[in-house]
C-alpha cells in the first residue's frame, strides 16, 4: 500500500523571491541607475550654466542687423542670450575686456563675474541712431546751454562742467577736450570721491559709426586716463565688425 503524501510534501514549492518580484526589482534598479546618471549629467550641465550666468565661451558669428548696418560679431561678446540669434534687431548689447577688447572667456571669467573686477570691461549698446548728432556734436547746440558756472580742471587733460540741476542729468559733470582735426571729445561721468568707489558704468559716450550706427559705451571712471586710445578702439572694433553690405558696382558698359 502506497502511503498517502505528507501535507508538508503536498505543499507546492515555491521560491522565496518570486520572478515576478524579482523583475520588478530590476527595474525599479534599472530606473534608479538612470536617474542617477540623468541627476549627475543634468547637474553638471546645470552647475555649467549656472556658473556661466549667462556667459558663453562660444566665438561662433552672430549677424545682427540694426537699421541699415550689419555686424558680425562673436557670441561671446554678446552680453545677452536673447540677443544671441541672426537677424533683425532694434539693439543689441556688448561687453568686452579693456584694453584686450576681448570677449568672455575662461581665462577671464573673474573679470566678468567679480563685480570688484568689472571696472576692467566696456560695455556698449549698440542701436540704430535717433539723433542727427552725437555726444560730440550736441556739445555746441545742447550741452552749452546747460552748464553750470565756469569749467574747471578736470582728470587727464580734460575739462569738467557742471551741469545744471534742473537739466536732469542728477550728478553727473561733463567732460571735454579738444582734438586736432577732430570733434571735441565729450563724456558724461559720475566722479566718486575715491577710486575704490568707482564702478563699471561711471562714465558713457555715443558715438556714431557705420551708415547709421550710434555705439553708446559705458566704462569706469578709473579709466579715464585711456580716454583717447579707448575711444579709437571703441570706433575701430565697431567697424572691423560692420558687414559690407553695398551693392557691388555694375560693369562699365562698352560704348563701342
Amino acid at each position: 500500500m502506497v502511503s498517502s503524501p505528507s501535507s508538508a510534501t503536498m505543499i507546492e514549492e515555491r521560491p522565496l523571491i518570486s520572478s515576478g518580484l524579482v523583475y520588478r526589482l530590476t527595474a525599479g534598479i534599472a530606473i534608479l541607475a538612470a536617474l542617477t546618471v540623468g541627476i549627475s549629467v543634468g547637474g553638471h550641465w546645470l552647475g555649467e550654466k549656472i556658473s556661466l550666468a549667462g556667459h558663453t565661451t562660444d566665438t561662433r558669428p552672430v549677424s545682427v542687423t540694426i537699421g541699415e548696418d550689419t555686424l558680425r560679431l562673436t557670441a561671446n561678446t554678446i552680453r545677452f542670450p536673447s540677443e544671441r540669434v541672426d537677424g533683425a534687431a532694434d539693439r543689441v548689447d556688448l561687453y568686452l575686456t579693456w584694453p584686450q577688447m576681448q570677449g568672455y572667456a575662461e581665462a577671464d571669467r573673474l573679470r566678468f563675474d567679480d563685480i570688484s573686477q568689472s571696472s576692467s570691461l566696456i560695455f556698449l549698446q549698440l542701436s540704430q541712431s535717433t539723433m542727427s548728432r552725437d555726444m560730440s556734436g550736441r556739445l555746441e547746440p545742447i550741452y552749452s546751454h546747460i552748464m553750470d558756472g565756469a569749467a574747471y580742471a578736470g582728470p587727464y587733460g580734460l575739462t569738467a562742467h557742471r551741469l545744471r540741476a534742473d537739466a536732469g542729468y542728477n550728478d553727473e559733470v561733463l567732460l571735454t577736450a579738444a582734438r586736432p582735426d577732430q570733434p571735441d571729445y565729450v563724456v558724461r561721468c559720475i566722479l566718486p570721491p575715491s577710486p575704490d568707489q568707482a564702478t563699471s558704468g561711471d562714465c558713457q559716450r555715443d558715438v556714431k559709426v557705420g551708415k547709421d550706427l550710434s555705439v553708446l559705451y559705458r566704462f569706469s571712471s578709473n579709466q579715464l586716463g585711456d580716454w583717447r586710445i579707448m575711444d579709437a578702439s571703441v570706433q575701430d572694433f565697431i567697424k572691423a565688425h560692420l558687414v559690407n553690405t553695398a551693392s557691388p558696382a555694375a560693369p562699365a558698359v562698352d560704348g563701342r
